[in-house]
Order: structure tokens, then C-alpha cells, then sequence
């Protein structure tokens, strides 16, 4: 793969899957969230089936299969001719329109370039295709002539139009405008609405409008869902509902009949009858099970390893020194020498900056209570706590005159603080997830990696250079490629030359610098100097060196490019394993395994490792340690499939691994995560330096030419895939996940690629991925580059495709059942629990009590119904054979409430206590190859120690006396001191000036604010 194409050619065929690939087939007779469009003539219905386009006919039978698994194709429209069909298709890494002839043939490219094009419709002439686009930086309605290829637009606005239909004479054309109205405009330009519902982005109850077409005596139908619903209206009033109705354009037969989709099925129907009858379908698609052996990580050699989890290193200004973050510390080192260690405790610390001076260093860390910034006085050792904020305080970056540091909270407000009286102004904000602020050398312009948007349609855009002006506010955004992304929002930049005339930052893995002048605006293209993976670049003072992270090493290299040099590293880890032997001496003992629980039994425990469990008899097993808990069960530990424990926008600090372990969660996965940072929890954690679960891993998700998220990795450029991967095996990542925008064919080359170095692979999509042999899909239904999910409706059900997939495929599921949310409404409990109060930060603390208060009210009723429906789809696919790993997206769901309630919502609707439990414990052990999820003779000694017994009631999983990571056994209140003393002793304030304010950006930019933050986000 180095070196090769990432994408494929815009003329490449798109002919079906060779049989000769598929170890077997899956045979489907129901599709989730399928769209349909019967042919002119009435006797065949073309549709979208797992992303490939189908042709069945009218009355039904065996679908033919017309494209492959790389074009994730999607609503499909028919020329009025009938002979061809148009499509969207992401064959190229964007939605693109595509044709295709009714036969099979003639497969042809319409649009092409760095904006998405949905929607198709052709005029009823055959002459125009009408589509949706971000052409405009906002959706729009375009034109596409189909005998020039010249591209038309119809309506672009800012309130963003959708779902374009043609009215049958073809003087009217019919869109949706901000999800919210139906609105029709004339061949005049004249525009109206025709039906509208309240604009409401509540992720917990969205109204919208979807999907307008025209019958052909010209009346319109459209689709509102609204409180847990679908409902097809006409021109008199509702035609379809109390059905799974899905969002796509009904399609018209001549005899005055239409087709919808609903419930899984192609239904057909006259407007003046109550009842439809079924176009039933059946399809065979290609499985391949992965057929490898997964590497298992060595969690018993106690042998010195390197260090590779180097976080955010910074060059001293005099270029002798470094500071950077490991082993939950931050060290400094002259290079040549050993590191040196600045902290030495056991909270978290982050984000090492050094002043221009060299004499002191600011850091983050949570000792005093919450993240906050400190300085260390280098000359003296003497630390001090510079911010007392209600918030976080975190990426401290100083003025070049050493007067000011600028920095972030943990919703992305930024702020600057004056060093010697600590008065503190916010500047701007806040913004969805920004890079490290970067000074200008006149100290009014600050730079940072911000997210810019493409529309308010779909949420992915690019990380782009933003410039903050610190005294008016004003802010300005530049890309420093046109359509391409900064590699990170973290610390690969834009980083800020000392002496102002550079800015250096990663893209596409590797180093680029830029002339900029004194507002940081490029005045000349940016040129790569490097062609080896790079992360985390840093000026020497002088601005003619820089500092970055290639691989797990340091390196160094002139501004000017040339060789790179390696710096030594001398700093190792070891596994942290306790001596000797404990006994746990307990009344019941679920071991993963069995359905029953045996009583009275010692856990017999030889470092980390269960050499055997005995029943009782009073022996006293010679200088082992003895806990003796007569009123317990132990039970293996919990795990949580699906976290992402360094996360920005949350800041947890030293507490979260410390929440997880109180409430019996022993090992969590991260599936995204910035790659140093968790390599840096990983070594941390596994050599004793951090408090907190055994963590398997990887880096960035690797996707595709948008993101969202600031750990995701943007693959646009020529060979830049090898370079993702090297990075991947350099620093030892557990798994690879793929994310939303990575076309299907690069997909295919990375499960390839991983799965011959034992890793697994998982992303968002089931299909195509069951067909390359992916090992899990994350989330029911989940962020997806459609918009919607192909995997569950949006009333929250899955059908028998996606049942079917999973169970021929093997496949893992990992739920993240968000919506078990709705029994927080009915439970306080949580909010009432020492646990929860101490270890969540004020700002989650606050954030769960609402979303209690809100489950408690109307919303909690619909969100229950749709949580009985995705718990439906678990206990199907249970029933069915497939494998179930529970799994929450902490922290975006509360860490580890959300596993427990994800527990309790599959007992509640039916799920016994013990097959809910296995997917906690046994299932995730046996996915992830290691002996984790059950207590037995050579397992690991990962253990709880309840009250009560959960096989009976499944609350009791959560009554956590005591638990056992890796052989070590720590109360509840060993894991709550450090933080019950922090509350006790917090001091300090600072000086609060005036927010500097503008409306200008309030106006312009309308993804800035807590709008943004708190919709989105499932990862």
C-alpha cells in the first residue's frame, strides 16, 4: 500500500463482487432505512441495499445487484425514459451523482471536486438532474445539464435546502429548507411554504421534514417525524402512518399508486386506501469472516520497556532542552541527558509550555481539585497554582513577551491570563474542540486549529488555521490547502514562529511551513520540508529548528528542511504487578461463565494472576492477605468496549480512571483517541503511574477527506494511507478504527492491512465492511456519512439485514444504547451517590442533573419507547447468535453510569441479568483474545466485590465495596481520598475582566457557541 492511490479513479468500474471472494452469502428480505423509485413504466423498482443499487420487479421476487461495495450507493431516481437511473454515489471519498443504464451497463461519473451533491431527481424533460450541494458552503438546490455537464444554481441560501423534487410539468421545484419547511419555488424564482414544523435541534425529540414528491396530478406528499414518529402527509392531510415509515422521497406509478419504504419493506399503495400491500424482495450479499490470528498484548513480562508515549513535547527556547509528557508526569530533559521528572504525584498533568525566558514551565494539572494551569519555577523547584476558575484550565501557551498565557477550558472558550496579577479575560468561544492557542510576536494575535463546517446539514467540515484577534475579538479562518484539514486539533499546529514570519503545522502526517505575516495570514504557499510520519511540531527560539514526534522518537530538523536527527531518549516503563498472595474470602461467586452463582468460596490470587478458587475452609493460606468480605459477590470486572479516555471537552483529570474503577469497570477500549496521549495512558496505566482501568487502544480513527472530531486522521493525500498505518504499528495500537469518510475501498486495504499484523478493525458501518471482514461495528445506529444509518431507523429500529449481517458475519456489536439515558429520570440514585459527586467535575456534575431533570419530563417518555426498541434489536441479536460487547462512548455518555445503565435498559426490557452481564465481561474478554471477563484458574485478577447479588437484580452490579485491577484491591475509599482532601483544601482566585465581544462573529459564524458542543456527538 505505500505510496499507492487512496482513492479510486473517477472512471473505475463499479461491477458487482466476484463470488470467488465471499466465503458465504447472506440472503436479506428486508432493508433498514432503504429508499425505492418504481420506473416510469410501473413494472420494475430500483433501491439501495447496503449501499449497492438492487432492481427487483414491480410484483416482487429475487433482486438483481447492478453496482459493487465500493460506491455506498444511496437514492436512487429514474431518467423519465426510463434506460438509466441516477444515484449519489462515495465512490471517491465525496457524494458524487452517478448513472447507470437500467441493463447494467454505461456506468458513468456526473460531478466531481471537493463538495458533496445528493439527492438526485431528474426533471420530468430527462434533460436536468436537480441535487442537493454544499457547493455553496451551505446546501443548496443545483441543476445538472445533462447535455453540457454545466452545473446550475436554483436556490442556495443560507437556511439550507434539501430533498429537491420536480413538480410534472417541470415548472415548479419542491425542497426542503432547514429540515424544518416544505417550500416550493416557480421557474420565476417566486417561493413559498407549503407546511412547516418548530426548528428544533433536540437531539432527545427532533421535528423535521423529509422527502417531498409530486403525484403525477400534481399534489405533493412529504414526511414529518416529529415525537417519536413518521408520518407521510399529503395535500388533505396524513396518508401514511403509525408506521417505521423511512425519510425518502415516495415514488409514483402511472396508474396513480405509490411505493414508500417502511418496517424494512417496499410497500405499494393508492392514495384513497388504508392498507399497502408488499413488494417482497430477497438479495444474497458476500460475507467474509476474518480468518487471523489477534495479537495479544504481554500483560505479564515485567521487563523494561522504551517509553513511546510522548505527549506534547516543547523545545526550550535556548534549543538545549525539552519538556514533554509521560508516565502521568512531566519531565524536562537536556538533550544528551536523562529526563528529569517535575512532579512526582499521582494526578494528572498535561500541556508542558515553557516561558520565553526558559526559567519557568506551565503545565495543567488536577492537584488542586480540577485541571487548572501551574507554574514551575525551574530555578527554585517551587510550584504554583496561576488559575482558580469554575472551569478547566488547560493548553497553556505564553506570550513572547512572557506576560500572558493564553489557554482553553474544557469547552473550548479561549481565555488569556496575566502571569504576575492572574486576571483572567476571555477572548473567544467556544469553539467544538480547538488545537493549542499559538502567540503572534506582537502578542495580540493568537492561532489555533479550529473546526470550520461545510453546513449546518451534515456536521463534518476541516480543521483550519483560525486567527483571534485578543483585542477586538474579531476572528478569521484560513485553510492551509484548499479542502484540506490540518492532521489534528491538538498539537499539530498551526505553531507560530518566535519571530513571527513562519507557521508550521502537520498535514496529511507531515511537516509544512508557511510565510505568514504579522495577523498569521499566509502571504506564500506552504511547502513540506519532511517525508516522514510527523506529530507535535515545536519552534526552537531562534525559529530555525523544530521539534516533532515521528514514530514513538524525537526528532530534530532545520526550518530549512534537510536530514532529520534523532534525540536520544532515555526514559523506560515496566508492568506494574503486586507480590505475594491475596485471598478474597467471599459468600457468592459469579465467574462469568456459569448462570449460577456457587457460595462461599476463596479466590485464591498470586500476583495478578487466579490460581484457583476453593471453597471454604477456613485455611489460612500462610502470609497471603486476606480480604474477607462475608456479605459479597465477586464478579469479574467490567469492561467498556467503546470510551475514548483522553476525549477533549470533558476534563476529567486523574478522576476518571478512578470513576471507572469505583463503580467495577477494570478495563476499558478506546476505539479514537489522540494517538501519544493514549499511548501515554496505556504506559501509565500499565506501569502503575496512573490510577484507572487496563486500557486496550488506538490512535486516531483514519478517515477520510471531512472530520469532525479532533482526533480523527483526514487521509487526501497521494500515499498518505502508509503513513497512517506506520504510525499505527510504531506505536503499538491494539486496534484500528476507520471513521465515516474514508471511502470503502481504502477501508478494504486497511482491515487488510491490520488484520496481517493480528489487529482488529472497527468503524460505524456493518456493510460494506461485513464483506471485507471487519471485526465490530460501533453504536445500534450511529454517525454516518448519509446523514442517517443504514443499520437503524430513525425510530430507532433494525431489520432483517442488519439482524442477518451480523449473525453470518460475526461481526461484533458494540450498542452504546444512549438512550438508556431515559431511566436516569427514574433513578436518582446516581446524583445522590458519593461517587458520582466526587469524581464527576462540576461542569459533568451539573450536566448529569439536567439530563435527569429532562428524562423526568415528556422527553424521558419518548426516549423510553425508543430504548424498548433498541433493546429489541440486542435481544434479536442474542437470540440469533450474534456477539453483543457493551460499550458507552464515555465520556460523550457519562463514564461508567452509562455502562451500568446500559445494563439495567437491557434487563428492563427483557434481557436476562446474566446474558446482559456476559456482554460486560465474558463476551469483550473472548473479543479482545486475552484472559479478561471471567474468574478462573489463569485469569487475570480483574474482580469486583458487591453487595447483593446482580444475577438477581441487576442494580447490584453497581453496589462496588471493593475492586481488584491487575491482582491490586483498593476500596472506595482508597479511590476517593485524593479528591475528597482536594475539596477540602481549594484556594485561591483570580481577577475576572470583561469578555472581549464582538457581533460580528456572532453573525458570520454561526458553528461558534454551546449549540454545537452540546448536539453532537456520537464517536
Amino acid at each position: 500500500m505505500g505510496g499507492g492511490a487512496i482513492l479510486a479513479p473517477y472512471g473505475a468500474s463499479l461491477s458487482p463482487i466476484s463470488p470467488s471472494r465471499a466465503e458465504h452469502y447472506a440472503t436479506v428480505a428486508e432493508g433498514t432505512n432503504i429508499s425505492a423509485a418504481v420506473s416510469p413504466d410501473g413494472r420494475k423498482v430500483a433501491f439501495d441495499l447496503a449501499g449497492s443499487l438492487w432492481l427487483v420487479g414491480i410484483e416482487g421476487g429475487v433482486a438483481r445487484r447492478l453496482t459493487d461495495e465500493f460506491g455506498d450507493v444511496a437514492q436512487p431516481h429514474w431518467c423519465p425514459d426510463g434506460k438509466e437511473i441516477v444515484f449519489q454515489c462515495y465512490r471517491d471519498g465525496n457524494w458524487h451523482l452517478w448513472t447507470i443504464s437500467a441493463d447494467g451497463t454505461g456506468l458513468r461519473q456526473l460531478t466531481r471536486g471537493p463538495h458533496d451533491h445528493r439527492e438526485p431527481s431528474y426533471s420530468p424533460d430527462g434533460r436536468r438532474i436537480a441535487f442537493s450541494s454544499d457547493r455553496g458552503m451551505s446546501y443548496g438546490i443545483y441543476a445538472f445539464d445533462r447535455d453540457t455537464g454545466a452545473v446550475e444554481s436554483l436556490v442556495d441560501t443560507a437556511t439550507e435546502e434539501t430533498d429537491p423534487a420536480w413538480s410534472p410539468d417541470g415548472r415548479r421545484i419542491a425542497f426542503v429548507t432547514n429540515r424544518s419547511s416544505l417550500d416550493v419555488m416557480d421557474e420565476l424564482g417566486n417561493r413559498t411554504t407549503l407546511a412547516s414544523v418548530h426548528s428544533s435541534r433536540d437531539i432527545l425529540n427532533q421535528q423535521e421534514i423529509h422527502a417531498p414528491s409530486w403525484s403525477p396530478g400534481g399534489d405533493l406528499t412529504y414526511l414529518i417525524l416529529n415525537n417519536g414518529a413518521a408520518q407521510l402527509h399529503g395535500p388533505r392531510g396524513i396518508i401514511v402512518q403509525g408506521e417505521d415509515i423511512f425519510p425518502f422521497r415516495a415514488s409514483w406509478l402511472p396508474t396513480g399508486e405509490f411505493v414508500y419504504t417502511s418496517g424494512g419493506k417496499i410497500h405499494r399503495r393508492a392514495l384513497q386506501t388504508t392498507q399497502s400491500s408488499i413488494i417482497e424482495f430477497s438479495a444474497e450479499l458476500p460475507i467474509v469472516k476474518p480468518k487471523y490470528k489477534k495479537v495479544r498484548r504481554d500483560l505479564d513480562s515485567v521487563a523494561s520497556r522504551p517509553v513511546l508515549g510522548i505527549g506534547s513535547p516543547a523545545l526550550s527556547p535556548d534549543g538545549r532542552d525539552i519538556a514533554f509528557r509521560a508516565l502521568n508526569d512531566i519531565w524536562t530533559m537536556t538533550i544528551g541527558d536523562r529526563p528529569r521528572r517535575v512532579c512526582g504525584d499521582g494526578f494528572h498533568k498535561s500541556d508542558p509550555a515553557w516561558s520565553p525566558d526558559g526559567h519557568w514551565l506551565s503545565y495543567s494539572s488536577d492537584r488542586g481539585g480540577k485541571l487548572d494551569i501551574w507554574l514551575r519555577d525551574l530555578r527554585t523547584g517551587e510550584d504554583r497554582q496561576l488559575t482558580h476558575l469554575s472551569d478547566a484550565a488547560l493548553s497553556g501557551s505564553w506570550s513572547h513577551d512572557g506576560r500572558l498565557i493564553a489557554f482553553l477550558d474544557q469547552v473550548g472558550n479561549l481565555y488569556t491570563i496575566e502571569i504576575e496579577s492572574g486576571t483572567v479575560q476571555k477572548v473567544s468561544g467556544p469553539l467544538w474542540e480547538p488545537g493549542r492557542p499559538s502567540w503572534g510576536p506582537d502578542g495580540r494575535t493568537i492561532a489555533l486549529a479550529a473546526f470550520k463546517p461545510y453546513s449546518t446539514s451534515y456536521r463534518e467540515g476541516l480543521s483550519e488555521i483560525l486567527t483571534v484577534d485578543r483585542i477586538t475579538g474579531e476572528v478569521e479562518y484560513q485553510s492551509a490547502l484548499p479542502h484540506r484539514s490540518l492532521s489534528t486539533r491538538g498539537d499539530d499546529g498551526p505553531v507560530w514562529s518566535p519571530d513571527g514570519t513562519k507557521v508550521a503545522f502537520v498535514l496529511g502526517s507531515l511537516l509544512w511551513i508557511a510565510p505568514v505575516d504579522a495577523r498569521c495570514w499566509l502571504t506564500g504557499p506552504p511547502r513540506v520540508i519532511n517525508a516522514e510520519v510527523t506529530d507535535a511540531p515545536t519552534w526552537s527560539g531562534d525559529s530555525k529548528t523544530l521539534l516533532y514526534l515521528c514514530n514513538g522518537s524525537l526528532r530534530l530538523l532545520a526550518a530549512d528542511g534537510g536530514e532529520p536527527q534523532s534525540v536520544p531518549l532515555s526514559l523506560h516503563w515496566a508492568m506494574a504487578k503486586p507480590t505475594g498472595r491475596t485471598v478474597l474470602r467471599v459468600a457468592r461467586l459469579w465467574d462469568g461463565r456459569s448462570p449460577d452463582l456457587r457460595e462461599n468460596v476463596d479466590i485464591l490470587i498470586d500476583s495478578n494472576k487466579i490460581t484457583g478458587i476453593v471453597s471454604q475452609s477456613g485455611d489460612a493460606y500462610g502470609d497471603a492477605k486476606i480480604v474477607d468480605a462475608p456479605r459479597s459477590t465477586a464478579m469479574p470486572g467490567l469492561m467498556d468496549m467503546h470510551t475514548h479516555r483522553q476525549m477533549q471537552g470533558y476534563s476529567y483529570g486523574d478522576r476518571q480512571g478512578r470513576l471507572w474503577l469505583s463503580l467495577g469497570i477494570t478495563t476499558t477500549r478506546s476505539v479514537g483517541s489522540p494517538a501519544y496521549h493514549m499511548v501515554e495512558d496505556r504506559e501509565s496505566t500499565d506501569s502503575g503511574a496512573r490510577v484507572g482501568p487496563r486500557h486496550f487502544a488506538t490512535g486516531e480513527a483514519i478517515d477520510g477527506s471531512r472530520i469532525f472530531y479532533n482526533f480523527m486522521r483526514p487521509v487526501t493525500e497521494q500515499g498518505q494511507i502508509a503513513l497512517e498505518l506506520q504510525r499505527a504499528e510504531a506505536l503499538s495500537y491494539d486496534l484500528v478504527k476507520t471513521y465515516v469518510r474514508l471511502a470503502p475501498e481504502t477501508q478494504r486495504d486497511v482491515i487488510a492491512w491490520a488484520h496481517a499484523r493480528g489487529l482488529h478493525v472497527t468503524s460505524h458501518y456493518q456493510y460494506p465492511a461485513a464483506a471485507f471482514g471487519a471485526d465490530g461495528m460501533e453504536h445500534l445506529g450511529a454517525t454516518s456519512r448519509l446523514g442517517y444509518s443504514r443499520t437503524m431507523s430513525r425510530l430507532g429500529v433494525a431489520y432483517q439485514d442488519v439482524i442477518e449481517f451480523f449473525a453470518q458475519s460475526g461481526i461484533a456489536c458494540t450498542p452504546t444504547i444512549f438512550t438508556a439515558n431515559a431511566l436516569l429520570g427514574k433513578d436518582r440514585s446516581w446524583i445522590d451517590d458519593i461517587r458520582i459527586q466526587t469524581f464527576l467535575p462540576a461542569w459533568e456534575y451539573a450536566r448529569l442533573k439536567e439530563r435527569a431533570r429532562l428524562m423526568a419530563g415528556p422527553n424521558g417518555l419518548t426516549t423510553m419507547a425508543e430504548l424498548e426498541r433498541n433493546v429489541a434489536q440486542v435481544k434479536r441479536l442474542l437470540r440469533d447468535g450474534a456477539r453483543i460487547i457493551t460499550g458507552t462512548d464515555a465520556p460523550i455518555d457519562f463514564p461508567a453510569i452509562s455502562l451500568h445503565l446500559n445494563l439495567q435498559a437491557m434487563v428492563r426490557y427483557g434481557v436476562s441479568p446474566y446474558e446482559a452481564l456476559l456482554t460486560a465481561t465474558r463476551y469483550p474478554g473472548e473479543f479482545l483474545g486475552q484472559p479478561l471477563g471471567t474468574i478462573a484458574k489463569g485469569a487475570l485478577a480483574d474482580i469486583v466485590l458487591v453487595d447483593g447479588n446482580p444475577l438477581l437484580h441487576i442494580e447490584d452490579a453497581a453496589n462496588v465495596r471493593r475492586v481488584v485491577k491487575n491482582g491490586e484491591v483498593s476500596s472506595i475509599e482508597d479511590l476517593l481520598a485524593p479528591f475528597v482532601a482536594t475539596q477540602v483544601h481549594q484556594h485561591g482566585s483570580n481577577t475576572i475582566l470583561p469578555p472581549v465581544r464582538t457581533t460580528v462573529n456572532d453573525a458570520r459564524f454561526w458553528w461558534h457557541g454551546k449549540e454545537l458542543i452540546v448536539s453532537r456527538g456520537v464517536v
